[in-house]
């Protein structure tokens, strides 16, 4: 089980490869918008006018005729790497789902986890420390009620997270993340039944509609724009204004299992394709009339163009590379606009040369506090567990005791969350009253701490 896994995860380096291409990208963006005072957004002025304020913010970036300037350029369309994120996420729901009997409760409670545990963790770790680096330095504290609003998640959730902005701007995709894990077992379900394409013909008219009113009817704009408007970037934040980005990836993720579809196109066909559709995306992006088009094509284009690239880099020692870093994606998106927002404000200072030097800096630290993050998450989650258990004993009226059907033993072969490949390391009983365990598991490449609930032993099932 193990060797299939590893299989699988080779084949499928370079989906992991745009995973990290697209958070790298994206603290990109907003340490370039911080740094510059959001010198520059794309407006809806037309094509020509914004190549122009293009090479005027530009050009002044420090570096001139550096390799800052050449990652400058496409730094300022990094925002368009949310969508790839958003195609990504749907490819890889019908890889976890296939073959698979879904069970909505199930699902939801494990994606849920997955979601929300490293989030308390960065937020638990982050506050102490952010209050610890204003009152040493007498800089800015994020409002109280906000800091309140992340560590209580998702109990103050709204449609755009505003209130999570105030601690760390990309923290509003938190609110589209888990809109879409909810609707996952349904759009899978509605896969099944109508079919992939006729689910992507709905969702595309669904989206297309609603973009089309939230531009011209309630006034509003892309997420990325900077401008004066009615409703401001709100409307966009809902997650039907990405609706067929994630039914799109779903219907690619479910012709792959097939073995055709995009991923198999010829090299060529694939970059003709994927060229022509982001030119076309990224020409409407400076029209009022193509903000509805817009971020529905971008993603295809450069998911294309992206996956040609990183399947001829995916070799033997760089699929490897792409596969471990690939597990700190999620996390690394926590992390960034905490770690870029800090380092600017405390060390940059407005320093050309300071920013030049702290970039790469920013790029390697978020990535060592992800994997701290990682480390660590397991760690909160036994705590919650733990708690959530002692309490529930303590106060139970009438407690009772289930039946277990299994004992987890150091060397069982079992499956972590229905995924097969998993071997014990080590178990710990948490509660000796009940007798309670959670496992130290490996996958031969990273290892974790498991509560008995999300383990199955290989070759029986758990009543």
């Amino acid at each position: 089980m193990v060797n299939q896994r590893a299989e699988r995860s080779q084949r499928l380096a370079w989906l992991e490869g745009v995973r990290i291409l697209s958070v790298v990208m994206l603290l990109l963006y907003h340490v370039q918008l911080r740094f510059t005072g959001y010198a520059y957004t794309p407006q809806p002025t037309g094509l020509v006018d914004n190549l122009n304020q293009l090479i005027a913010v530009t050009e002044e970036l420090p570096g001139q005729g550096s390799w800052m300037q050449l990652l400058a350029l496409p730094a300022w369309f990094g925002f368009q790497f949310v969508d790839v994120l958003v195609l990504v996420s749907g490819f890889s729901l019908v890889l976890s789902l296939q073959g698979k009997y879904l069970e909505v409760g199930q699902f939801l409670r494990r994606r849920l986890s997955r979601i929300l545990v490293p989030f308390w963790t960065v937020v638990w770790l982050a506050v102490p420390l952010l209050w610890t680096i204003a009152v040493a330095t007498g800089s800015r504290l994020p409002e109280p009620w906000y800091l309140f609003a992340g560590i209580t998640y998702p109990l103050t959730f709204s449609y755009d997270s505003e209130l999570l902005v105030g601690t760390s701007g990309p923290w509003w995709l938190m609110s589209l993340t888990l809109s879409f894990a909810v609707l996952s077992p349904w759009l899978w379900k509605l896969m099944q039944r109508w079919g992939g394409m006729n689910l992507l013909l709905v969702s595309t008219i669904l989206t297309i509609g609603y973009r089309a009113l939230a531009v011209y009817g309630l006034g509003g704009h892309p997420t990325s724009v900077i401008w004066d408007s009615a409703a401001g970037w709100h409307p966009f934040a809902l997650f039907l204004s990405k609706l067929s980005t994630f039914v799109l990836g779903m219907v690619v993720g479910q012709a792959f299992t097939q073995r055709r579809g995009p991923v198999y196109w010829p090299v060529r066909k694939a970059l003709i394709v994927g060229i022509l559709i982001y030119a076309i995306g990224f020409f409407c992006q400076f029209y009022l009339w193509g903000w509805v088009f817009s971020d529905l094509l971008l993603p295809i284009g450069l998911g294309l163009c992206i996956m040609v690239a990183l399947r001829a880099l995916a070799n033997q020692p760089m699929a490897a590379t792409m596969v471990t870093l690939g597990a700190y994606t999620y996390t690394y998106f926590l992390l960034h606009g905490l770690v870029a927002d800090r380092i600017l404000q405390l060390i940059v200072q407005g320093d050309p040369t300071r920013y030049v030097l702290m970039l790469p800096v920013i790029v390697g630290g978020t990535l060592i506090l992800a994997m701290l993050v990682e480390y660590i998450s397991p760690l909160i989650q036994r705590i919650l567990v733990g708690l959530a258990r002692d309490l529930d004993y303590v106060l139970a009226t009438t407690p009772t005791l289930s039946q277990r059907f299994w004992n987890p033993q150091v060397g069982d072969q079992v499956r972590y969350r229905g995924e097969a490949g998993w071997t014990v390391l080590k178990v710990e009983k948490l509660l000796d009253e009940r007798e309670f365990f959670l496992c130290q598991v490996s996958d031969g490449r990273r290892s974790l701490w498991a509560n008995e609930d999300d383990l199955e032993p290989i070759g029986q099932r758990l009543s």
